[in-house]
């Protein structure tokens, strides 16, 4: 009995152990860096070194405005933040500060979506029906979750 135990043990450790060894080694990286995303999209689309070639140009193309974007976003949270601050303290709000705060909001968090969006499509130009498909089901959730409200 304590010998099958044991074999049975060793069993679900091997499978445990190779579950998370698979997934560690396909998940993408977390230094978040364009080469460790392109060699990622490299790795799991199998892109040939001319779709790599392409796709790191469209990318750092569109690099210095997405980084824009993602600043001024982060001045608006900022904004917000402070904003609401003052609210908690005053206990009163400026409705119209308010009203400006989310059209600036909105606006940027629509730039944003649509900018990702045009590299998206401009990627999934140069990939062949299958690497589009796998592209789009890993980002594609991504795309569709960008909130209309403007707000978090």
């Amino acid at each position: 009995m304590s010998r099958a135990l044991l074999v049975l043990l060793a069993g679900l450790a091997a499978g445990v152990g190779a579950h998370v060894g698979w997934f560690a080694s396909h998940r993408p990286s977390r230094t978040r860096g364009l080469d460790a995303e392109i060699a990622w999209m490299q790795q799991t689309l199998e892109l040939s070194p001319a779709q790599v070639a392409r796709i790191r140009e469209l990318h750092e193309q569109s690099g210095p405005r997405l980084t824009e974007l993602a600043a001024q976003a982060a001045t608006l949270r900022a904004q917000f933040a402070d904003f609401e601050q003052a609210r908690r303290t005053v206990g009163q709000v400026d409705f119209l500060e308010f009203a400006r705060y989310v059209e600036q909001r909105r606006a940027v968090d629509r730039e944003c979506r649509e900018s990702a969006r045009q590299l998206v499509v401009a990627a999934t130009a140069v990939m062949t029906n299958r690497q589009r498909a796998l592209f789009l089901a890993w980002v594609g959730p991504a795309l569709n979750s960008g909130r209309e409200d403007g707000l978090d």
